[in-house]
């Protein structure tokens, strides 16, 4: 009976991966022909490997005859296979005291566990599935048996690259040895883990060309003022970067992404055509990605506006020319907020033409 329980929990979490994974690709398929949609990297989401250290609390079967409850700690590595889907290969201990002073009961786990995730938002909640082996070591036995385990739980992402997981779930244990009497056992845990992904962020990839800026020419062929289009594009901010007091024009290197060097050409290159086309007024609007609270976010991009407002007027751009500076908060993304990439494309300033 312990085999046949154990082959339907494996069938059931390889299809529900399957399943999801299906689902993603079919969603993946219907949108490829919208441009506007297309993914921030080339998979459409991170598949950074991670690490996951975790610890928690154990909540034993009373038919062990140990003590309730103790901490169990493991460590998890794995990946994304979907935007909505990773899978982890982890290992996690926990000991117990046998009551009446009969020695303690260790076990040793070694498993591969699948999670899907719902929504988009830095909150996502997710379901959890899994299978593994798992070691005994007590007076009575000392072998390997099989066991499942599903579950429930939340992560927060923190920054681009970590995210906090807590998680719910009940692990059944298919071990006839340690007591005659006993053919399994059901525990519960609680654990909390600390997802850190390997590697730098994903780039993202170059943007769609802008319709090309006029060409150097003589002022009398330059185009009416009413068609320049000043391109901030590429000019990215840091997560969570300007900080409150540091928004003069001189500290903009500590709040622009890396290479700085890139985002400050473009900067200069919007000082150029404003010079060459004095007639033109802009209004200087800030922007966030989706994580933090609206009010937060708020802040955030009028300070974004007020460091370039302030790195125009202080490369000679009169202030009368520009309106604001203004903030819009995380409304108006240009990327998709659900991946590292997609936010990096919202932390930014425009420079909107009035015509």
């Amino acid at each position: 009976m312990k085999h046949k329980g154990l082959y339907f929990m494996v069938a059931l979490a390889l299809a529900g991966v399957g399943v999801v994974h299906a689902q993603d690709n079919t969603a993946a398929s219907t949108g490829s022909s919208d441009s506007a949609a297309a993914p921030a990297w080339p998979n459409g989401f991170d598949d950074r490997w991670y690490i996951a250290p975790t610890v928690g609390g154990y909540f034993n079967d009373s038919h062990r005859h140990t003590d309730s409850s103790q901490i169990y700690y493991g460590l998890g590595f794995g990946k994304f296979i979907s935007s909505n889907t990773s899978i982890d290969v982890f290992a996690d201990r926990t000991s117990r005291d046998i009551n009446h002073n009969a020695g303690t009961w260790a076990s040793n786990n070694i498993g591969v566990a699948a999670r899907y995730y719902f929504g988009t938002d830095s909150w996502r909640p997710y379901v959890m599935a899994g299978v593994l082996g798992s070691h005994h070591k007590n007076p009575m036995d000392s072998s390997w048996d099989p066991a499942a385990q599903v579950g429930v739980g939340i992560a927060k992402a923190v920054t681009d690259s970590s995210d906090v997981r807590l998680e719910a779930g009940y692990r059944y244990d298919w071990d006839d040895q340690s007591q005659s009497t006993r053919n399994g056992y059901g525990d519960w845990f609680l654990g909390l883990s600390i997802v850190s992904r390997i590697g730098a962020v994903p780039a993202a990839p170059a943007p769609v060309a802008p319709a090309p800026a006029p060409a150097p020419a003589p002022v009398q062929e330059a185009p009416a003022p009413q068609k320049v289009v000043i391109d901030l594009r590429g000019v990215n901010f840091k997560f969570d970067f300007p900080k409150k007091g540091h928004v003069h024009a001189s500290e903009i290197d500590k709040a622009l992404a890396v290479p700085t060097s890139d985002s400050v050409a473009i900067l200069d290159q919007a000082v150029d055509t404003l010079k060459r086309y004095p007639d033109v007024h802009v209004t200087v609007a800030g922007y966030t990605d989706s994580k933090g609270t609206p009010a937060y976010n708020q802040s955030l991009s009028e300070r974004r506006a007020q460091i370039v407002y302030d790195y125009l007027t202080s490369h000679g751009i009169d202030a009368s020319r520009l309106e604001g500076p203004i903030g819009h908060g995380e409304d108006n993304p240009i990327g998709d907020n659900a991946t590292d990439a997609g936010r990096a494309q919202n932390r930014r300033v425009e420079l909107q033409v009035q015509q």
